[in-house]
């Protein structure tokens, strides 16, 4: 289907409007030619549209508080207003571009790219980041595997890193725990130390992977 991304003066019916027009077949220029054609405040919206064929469209009204604009690039759009810099989306789209790793670590990293680009020129409050499935499985954790938000921190980039990666680390005990319910001992310890390797400040887990090494006979290591 797609993504629909709005900002500055917020119309949240955008996303579930926008959705509903890729689901019944418009492009994403399609789509966002209607829903500016419908709004009275079109001048004051900021809004990109991805459709499942890559093809992205934007809007940055012409009454949004600057700095604001938008870059474009394949299957991928970055926007932003009340930034101090007019560079920060080029930078966003440079970012997640030359980034390595899944979906989540490029996103990160085209946020932390507007930070150093001076971000929002009242400074910072808030992060979030979402990532689905591609293909619907019906079971949630899978079909929205990252959907974490930062309401009020002093550095919510940062600390929305720091989720995203515990998220993962978490993952890692999930599968633990399948291979030690299918018998493979070896495979489960793995991903425990794994994961307590990752986060050796986290005592649960600490308490995890110790459980895990006296239930396989290994009492010293657990200790």
């Amino acid at each position: 289907m797609g993504a629909v991304a709005t900002q500055s003066v917020v119309e949240p019916a955008y996303g579930p409007r926008g959705l509903g027009q890729l689901r019944r077949g418009a492009s994403a220029p399609d789509a966002l030619r209607r829903l500016l054609g419908d709004d009275e405040q079109a001048d004051v919206r900021q809004v990109a549209i991805l459709d499942n064929h890559g093809r992205v469209a934007v809007h940055t009204g012409r009454r949004c508080i600057a700095e604001a604009g938008h870059r474009v690039a394949d299957g991928v759009s970055a926007q932003a207003n009340m930034m101090e810099r007019s560079t920060v989306p080029a930078a966003m789209i440079d970012a997640y571009r030359s980034a390595p790793g899944e979906l989540a670590e490029r996103l990160l990293a085209a946020l932390e790219a507007a930070e150093r680009e001076g971000g929002d020129i009242r400074g910072r409050q808030s992060a979030a980041m979402v990532v689905v499935a591609g293909r619907a499985s019906g079971q949630p954790m899978q079909d929205r595997p990252v959907d974490l938000r930062v309401e009020d921190h002093a550095d919510p980039v940062g600390e929305l890193r720091r989720l995203v990666e515990l998220q993962r680390t978490y993952h890692r005990i999930e599968v633990a725990d399948e291979l030690a319910a299918a018998g493979d001992t070896e495979g489960a310890l793995a991903e425990y130390a794994a994961a307590h390797a990752e986060q050796p400040g986290n005592a649960e887990l600490t308490f995890w992977h110790g459980v895990a090494l006296a239930a396989s006979g290994r009492e010293a290591e657990a200790r």
